[in-house]
C-alpha cells in the first residue's frame, strides 16, 4: 500500500489520521479461528473485513503476516485476500510478530510510529508484539472485534496486559471514523457510508433509511447473488 492518495488533510493531536498510521493484520488464519470462543467467530470475520476495506478507502499501508500455514494454521481467509489482491502475507514460524525482522521491517519501512494492530490469538500475537512494540517506541492501537482467544479470560486478561504497557483500545469502526472525522470531507464520504450499509447492521440499515427515505437516494443495489457451478472438490 502507498502513500495518502489526497484524500484531505486530518489534525492529528493525538488521534489517528490516514497519513500517520500503518495496520497490521496478523493471523486471521482458519485454526486461530477455531480455537476462539470469546466473540462470535462470524463477527470478527466482519470487522477484520470492514478494517481492511477502510485502510483502502484511506490509503494506509497495510502488513499481513500469517504463522505456520502449511503445517497448522491454513490460509489467510480468502475473505481478507479479496481485499488485498496480490498482497502476500508475511510468513513466520514465530507466535510473536515482533520476533520476525520481516514483519518489523515492514512496519518500519511505512516510516509510521502508530500501528492499528489485530490478529489471533489476543493474548499471544497480539499482546506480544504490541507490548515489543511500545517498548521500541510505537504507539499501538488494539483493535478489539477484530481479535479473539480460547476463553473470555484469555481476551480479557490480554486486553489488560496491553492497555496497562501504554496499547489503546479502539474497534474496527471508531477507527473507521476517526479516519473520516469529518462528513464534510467528501473524497471518502461514499465510501465510508457504503462500509457502513455492508459492515455495519444497524448503522447500515440507518444510512441506508436516510438516503432513501429522508433524501430520496435511490435504493443500494449489491451485486447479484449467483449460484456458484457445482466443483469437481470432492474426489
Amino acid at each position: 500500500m502507498g502513500q495518502n492518495n489526497g484524500t484531505s488533510k486530518r489534525s492529528e493531536k493525538g488521534l489517528l489520521t490516514p497519513d500517520n498510521c500503518v495496520v497490521a493484520l496478523i493471523d486471521h488464519q482458519p485454526q486461530m479461528l477455531f480455537g476462539t470462543s470469546n466473540f462470535d467467530r462470524q463477527l470478527i470475520i466482519n470487522c477484520t473485513v470492514a478494517l481492511g476495506k477502510a485502510a483502502r478507502v484511506f490509503d494506509v499501508p497495510v502488513v499481513l503476516t500469517t504463522v505456520e500455514t502449511k503445517s497448522f494454521s491454513g490460509n489467510l481467509w480468502p475473505q481478507i485476500r479479496a481485499v488485498f489482491p496480490g498482497h502476500e502475507p508475511i510468513e513466520r514460524s514465530s507466535m510473536n510478530s515482533w520476533d520476525d525482522k520481516n514483519f518489523v521491517a515492514a512496519i518500519e519501512k511505512t516510516g509510521r510510529k502508530k500501528i492499528v494492530l489485530a490478529g489471533l490469538w489476543t493474548e499471544t500475537c497480539v499482546a506480544l508484539p504490541t507490548v515489543q512494540a511500545i517498548h521500541d517506541g510505537y504507539e499501538v492501537y488494539v483493535v478489539e472485534d477484530c481479535c479473539g482467544d480460547v476463553s473470555q479470560l484469555a481476551h480479557d486478561n490480554a486486553m489488560h496486559r496491553v492497555v496497562q504497557a501504554g496499547a489503546k483500545p479502539v474497534t474496527a469502526l471508531s477507527v473507521t471514523l476517526e479516519w473520516q472525522r469529518d462528513w464534510a470531507n467528501r473524497d471518502t464520504y461514499d465510501a465510508v457510508m457504503d462500509l457502513a450499509r455492508t459492515h455495519y447492521g444497524a448503522y447500515g440499515i440507518g444510512v441506508e433509511y436516510a438516503y432513501t427515505m429522508v433524501h430520496g437516494a435511490p435504493a443500494t443495489k449489491f451485486p447479484e447473488y449467483v449460484v456458484p457451478a457445482a466443483e469437481l472438490a470432492h474426489k
